[in-house]
């Protein structure tokens, strides 16, 4: 396995005082960071293929297929696209078609239609792989899954994969969650890792390459100048909201816990304005739900009681305005969005057990049967501890592939 680190740009700073280089040195995403030194030998002279869609950006907001595509010593023949399309802008779950980029001309290759994976047809003429997508830091999210899938295609061609690094915006300190079921692996959490795993996408690309024996020729180009503390906002990078229901950073720090809402009949926001970052039904308590769940003083979040205006085309509950809670962050260095929305669905089943239910991607989107079953008896208390249990394991499991 090997790390591509540029150290160039930055070697005049060893005369600097620390503190001083901490302040003036940018983050800069993978594609900056390839893009600012000699390109590595198995990209020199090579045809391209390049897994990315709109968030493939670098520090100043410019398309990294444009970037490559204009970049010397290497030759871009093809992009391809993940769920939600190449501009991002497809809803969850509709399929894309293969198209051609209409700034380049090059073909954008569908890899959520006819196939997930890179087939070998698409894959002739590439000598290496780049996958440059901004993740969420979320087991369920699908971009991860693209990942994976392309990297056992590449292995299994022994083409090079490189993935260009980009921050986890969520940080990378904590973990949270579940470790998957195998019995449970569908697109939205393929693999046994915690539902918040606390890796950027290109640690974790180290991580499942030698974990799950994927066997890439495998290439990280580590992001410059990132702590694995820090948030997003904290990194004078542009955000680009990574899918439509996503639609501002502060979701990210809700979307790892209020995913699972989509498992119930409470509404997780889609066709609202503030999708995962709240919830309702149009029978819910939600003065006595909020009440409930700020008595409990969990840390990092309280709870408000409001009304949600869901649009003609939202997923539950169309055309209608509900009662419902929004979830408020007060500190995101001790919320807990699992833990948190684990008892939130354990509270609304128990104060309303005859209208509550389970939709049927309750199992795929925690990755097990058993907080369902822990739900319906009673028992959540004892699966959070072992769900914390889960998550300490794999902070253990994850050391090796640290790269901040």
């Amino acid at each position: 396995m090997r790390i591509f680190v540029c150290l160039v740009p930055f070697v005049l700073l060893g005369a600097i005082p620390h503190t001083l280089q901490e302040r003036a040195a940018p983050v800069l995403p993978g594609i900056d960071v390839l893009l600012s030194a000699p390109l590595p030998p198995m990209l020199q002279g090579k045809r391209v293929g390049l897994i990315t869609n709109h968030t493939g950006i670098d520090r100043n907001g410019t398309s990294s297929i444009d970037r490559l595509h204009a970049a010397s010593g290497l030759r871009l023949v093809a992009i391809f696209a993940p769920e939600h399309g190449i501009r991002g802008t497809v809803a969850d779950g509709d399929l894309i078609s293969s198209d051609r980029d209409t700034r380049t001309g090059l073909p954008i290759h569908s890899l959520y239609g006819a196939t997930r994976r890179p087939t070998p047809e698409m894959l002739e003429g590439i000598d290496a792989l780049l996958f440059d997508i901004q993740d969420v830091g979320a087991r369920q999210y699908t971009y991860i899954w693209t990942m994976f899938y392309a990297m056992e295609a590449a292995a299994a061609r022994t083409i090079p994969f490189v993935v260009l690094d980009r921050p986890n915006p969520i940080g990378g300190e904590i973990v949270e969650g579940n470790i998957l079921d195998p019995a449970f692996s569908t697109f939205v959490g393929l693999q046994p890792v915690p539902i918040r795993y606390g890796l950027t996408i290109g640690e974790l690309a180290r991580y499942c390459n030698a974990e799950f024996k994927v066997g890439a020729q495998l290439t990280v180009v580590p992001v410059s100048g990132w702590k694995r503390g820090q948030y997003f906002d904290a990194l004078g990078l542009p955000w680009v909201n990574p899918s439509p229901n996503i639609r501002r950073f502060e979701t990210t720090l809700h979307y790892p816990g209020t995913v699972l809402l989509e498992g119930t009949n409470l509404t997780e926001g889609r066709g609202t304005d503030l999708p995962f970052e709240h919830t309702g039904a149009p029978w819910l308590d939600a003065p006595g739900l909020a009440s409930e769940m700020n008595a409990l003083r969990l840390p990092g979040i309280r709870f408000e009681a409001t009304s949600i205006a869901v649009r003609p085309d939202g997923r539950k509950y169309p055309g209608q305005t509900i009662p419902g809670v929004r979830f408020v962050v007060t500190d995101r260095s001790s919320y807990r969005p699992v833990r948190t929305t684990l008892l939130l669905i354990d509270a609304v089943h128990r104060r309303h057990p005859d209208r509550f239910a389970w939709v049927e991607s309750m199992d795929r989107l925690a990755g097990t049967d058993r907080f369902r079953a822990a739900i319906e008896q009673g028992t959540l208390p004892v699966l959070l501890e072992a769900w914390e249990k889960d998550a300490r394991r794999f902070e253990e499991l994850r050391r090796p592939y640290l790269l901040y």
